[in-house]
């Protein structure tokens, strides 16, 4: 058979807009602004003091491919525990603080890559900008300002009445001219909204403002199937306009979720280099084979592959041939049949029941001749499905 050239395309891909240029931050050894690559954060569920399932959790997170990880630090327990998780992390750690302001400083002393500060809730914070700034540049610590709807000072929630995008931006427009005033520039911003329209409307003007690099996050999105659609919408509106350096999706539910939607969204934009993606048929009444169970079976046999490698999983003979000539590697079915196609040519056809071992077989020949030639291991983690 003809060698074909298979994974993604040497050039870059097509973005739908340049990222904003923002100044550039560090957490921990993860680079945050627009010279680097949008990073996917999480938060730990797991209580702080519980050090072991902390770092267990945050290991799981790791190998789903989180890039930074949150850890609460509501009480002095909490606070002790820092130092031991922010060493043992593999990757950088914040702290995130509320209400105490003795405890940002224990977190930056406890080698916190970053400290997310909420202005809000914790007691007296504008009086005490100055000596956190000192503090956290001492260290080497970066900070985040995170404003959010559901925890504005009181003087802003007079003024505008609610959490309107202008109230958001004003709070934090003004703790980061409270850190730059004290030479302290290490510093990224949220304004977090649960409501998809307003939160986009605040980062919209927020980044009309200032270099500043931009946490992305729905505050409370929900439920998974919820959140997953607010964030996507939201985050998709921003990014696909250059706004957002680093993101969070916030879903009710187990964390490495999060990360496998915030880690989706970002290949959906070309923002992240993609990996398996499966393309699959929504089914209809043309379909000759049984589309949903054919593409779980094949994701399923396909869990843990990295390679950049697109899987079409097609149903009739209507759109199928076209979409698996496309693909990487497809499959159009019908008459009890299903044609398999690597990238445009047909190398074979199998009978239905055949079809899912013959696709699960080619994808691990194709990944096993790329990792050859990369010199890697093309089986690492689960594979980022895409349903169309």
């Amino acid at each position: 058979m003809t060698s074909v050239s298979l994974g993604m395309p040497s050039a870059p891909p097509p973005v739908l807009a340049p990222r904003r240029k923002t100044r550039q931050i560090k957490v921990g050894s993860v680079g945050v602004g627009s010279d680097s690559p949008i990073s996917v954060q999480s938060m730990t569920t797991t209580p702080t003091t519980d050090i072991n399932a902390t770092l267990q959790q945050i290991a799981e997170l790791t190998a789903s491919g989180c890039d930074i990880v949150r850890v609460a630090c509501p009480s002095a327990d909490d606070a002790e525990a820092l130092p031991i998780i922010a060493r043992k992390s593999q990757i950088p750690v914040i702290a995130d603080i509320h209400f105490q302001p003795k405890y940002v400083f224990a977190a930056i002393e406890a080698g916190c890559a970053a400290v997310r500060v909420n202005p809000g809730n914790i007691r007296k914070f504008d009086d005490q900008v100055k000596e956190i700034a000192r503090a956290a540049k001492d260290h080497g610590t970066s900070i985040r300002i995170g404003i959010n709807a559901g925890s504005l000072e009181p003087g802003i929630l007079k003024k505008y009445g609610k959490a309107t995008p202008e109230a958001l931006v004003e709070s934090a427009v003004w703790e980061a001219s409270l850190f730059e005033e004290h030479g302290f520039n290490d510093f990224k911003i949220s304004v977090k909204h649960n409501d998809p329209v307003i939160m986009v409307a605040a980062y919209e003007m927020l980044a009309e403002q200032g270099d500043w690099p931009l946490h992305l996050g729905v505050t409370e999105a929900g439920p998974a199937f919820q959140g997953t659609i607010k964030s996507a919408t939201a985050f998709g509106a921003l990014l696909s306009r250059g706004i957002g350096d680093t993101i969070r999706v916030s879903l009710s539910a187990p964390p490495v979720e999060e990360i496998k939607v915030g880690n989706q969204i970002l290949q959906s934009l070309n923002l992240r280099p993609r990996k398996l993606e499966i393309v699959s048929c929504p089914s209809c009444g043309r379909a000759q084979v049984d589309v949903y169970t054919l593409a779980e079976q094949v994701t399923a046999g396909l869990e843990g592959m990295e390679i950049p490698l697109r899987v079409a999983v097609m149903g009739c003979v209507v759109n199928g041939p076209g979409e698996a000539r496309e693909a990487d590697l497809g499959v159009a079915s019908g008459n009890g049949k299903g044609q398999i196609f690597v990238r445009g040519e047909v190398i074979k056809t199998v009978p239905e029941d055949q079809i899912v071992e013959t696709l699960i077989e080619e994808a691990m020949r194709i990944a096993e001749e790329m990792g050859e030639a990369d010199g890697e291991d093309a089986v690492k983690g689960s594979p980022v499905v895409s349903v169309s």
